[in-house]
C-alpha cells in the first residue's frame, strides 16, 4: 500500500486509480494479488539508470521496432533528413511513463503507440513542421505515458495508433519479434 501511495505522490497513477488498487489490495488473499497491483511500478531503489535511447536519421534515416525491444524512461529523434520512426506497439515497457524528446528536423519523426497508451504532448514546440497527434485519450490502467517534448522543426513530428497496414501485420503475427 505504501508503494501505491508513493506512486500516487510521485504522480505515476492518479487518485481514482490509487483508490481502486488500494481497495484491491486489502481484498487480496495472495501476495499474487498484492504483486498485480505494483507490476507497473518501478521497484523501490531501482532507478532506470540506462542511458537515453538516441534515434539520428542522418542521411537515410533511422527506426526502432516493430519487433521487441525494452523501452528506457528516455528517448532522443532527431529527424535529421532521412527521418526517423519509433513504433512501441510490441515493445517491453516497464515505465508508467516515458520521456520522449523529437526533434523534426528536415524530415520528420513519425512514433507509433498501441491503443489503449495515451500521450502528453504540452511540452512540444510544433515549429513550422507541426505537430499531428492522432491519439486517443483513453489510457488504460497500468500503461505507459509518453511525454512528449522537443520541437517539430521544419518536416513536423506525428504520434498516433498504429495505422491499418500496421495493424494487419500486428494481428496476422502477434508473436514477432
Amino acid at each position: 500500500m505504501e508503494r501505491l501511495r508513493d506512486a500516487a505522490a510521485e504522480g505515476r497513477i492518479d487518485l481514482d486509480e490509487l483508490d481502486s488498487r488500494l481497495e484491491q489490495a486489502l481484498k487480496s488473499k495472495l501476495l499474487a494479488e498484492l504483486a498485480v497491483l505494483t507490476a507497473d511500478l518501478p521497484r523501490p531503489g531501482s532507478p532506470d539508470n540506462r542511458p537515453p535511447l538516441v534515434l539520428k536519421g542522418g542521411m537515410s534515416g533511422a527506426s526502432r521496432g516493430p519487433g521487441r525491444w525494452e523501452v528506457p524512461g528516455h528517448v532522443i529523434a532527431h529527424g535529421g533528413v532521412g527521418g526517423v520512426k519509433i513504433d512501441f506497439t510490441r515493445v517491453e515497457c516497464h515505465h508508467t511513463e516515458v520521456a520522449v524528446e523529437a526533434y523534426g528536423e528536415t524530415s520528420g519523426v513519425t512514433i507509433v503507440i498501441p491503443d489503449g497508451w495515451a500521450t502528453e504532448t504540452s511540452g512540444m514546440d510544433p515549429g513550422t513542421g507541426g505537430l499531428t497527434d492522432e491519439t486517443t485519450p483513453d489510457r488504460l490502467p497500468g500503461t505507459p505515458l509518453i511525454r512528449l517534448t522537443g520541437s517539430g522543426g521544419m518536416a513536423g513530428v506525428v504520434i498516433r495508433h498504429p495505422n491499418h497496414r500496421e495493424r494487419r501485420k500486428l494481428h496476422s503475427n502477434p508473436a514477432q519479434g
